[in-house]
């Protein structure tokens, strides 16, 4: 391929990683400042001018190079995270991280994961659509620059916080400044949505260790690679 030839990836490239982190064309375009029309054409087949080029590739913490270049869609997932720094996978900044909604003035909503849901979020927590589907609303008080999401607790492995309590949680974008004894709503391919007192062995031995504080239940390990998310406990809304 030629550098002229290159560009034509540009256009599938802002799709793929705008779907891959779980955006839509309207919450993408309003992170950008421009349209969701002008955004639209850029993922079809209109090149933006330098100056937005350059806005992509540090909004999606890329080179121009590779998004110019690198037919991102061909890849295979690990060889997608080789191109894209594997630092950025082991501190969970990977790029399947997370859908979001916002407010008529582009202000993050905080979505409800209730008990029903959470058997239905770990296939849909990248899906746009589903995330747009649960219930939201805002907290004026919690900090503007955080990502947060509201988790209703199932069980009793973390007594005293009672069944059915509901959990305002901050996403976690660096995995390895998890702190050790602290408590996490923890992602991961094998076991849904769980809520536990999290150990970080994520540079030693790539894992975390899962407890409860209920001693009726046993510790367990997470391979870092079946974590897809963390989400810091804030506070309880019973």
């Amino acid at each position: 391929m030629t550098a002229i030839d290159g560009k034509m990836y540009l256009n599938a490239n802002i799709k793929f990683l705008r779907k891959q982190k779980g955006l839509t064309q309207e919450t993408l375009a309003h992170a950008l400042g421009i349209s969701r029309s002008k955004l639209a054409g850029y993922e079809l087949n209109i090149s933006p001018p330098l100056e937005k080029l350059l806005e992509f590739a540090d909004y999606f913490g890329v080179s121009v190079d590779i998004l110019l270049r690198k037919e991102l869609a061909s890849l295979s997932e690990y060889k997608l995270r080789q191109v894209l720094e594997t630092d950025q996978f082991l501190r969970g900044r990977n790029l399947r991280i997370l859908s979001t909604t916002v407010d008529q003035d582009g202000r993050e909503l905080i979505e409800v994961v209730s008990q029903k849901a959470k058997a239905s979020y770990l296939a849909g927590f990248s899906d746009p659509d589903f995330i747009e589907e649960l219930p939201r609303f805002s907290l004026p008080f919690l900090p503007q620059d955080k990502k947060h999401r509201v988790f209703q607790v199932d069980g009793d492995s973390m007594l005293p916080i009672p069944d059915g309590a509901w959990l305002v949680c901050e996403y976690v974008d660096d995995w390895l400044a998890i702190k050790d004894g602290e408590k996490y709503v923890i992602v991961t391919e094998q076991d849904g949505v769980t809520f536990k007192l999290a150990y970080n062995q994520i540079k030693e031995k790539e894992r975390l260790l899962l407890c409860s504080s209920n001693p009726i239940y046993k510790p367990f390990y997470v391979a870092i690679a079946d974590v897809r998310e963390v989400w810091k406990f804030r506070l309880m809304m019973v």
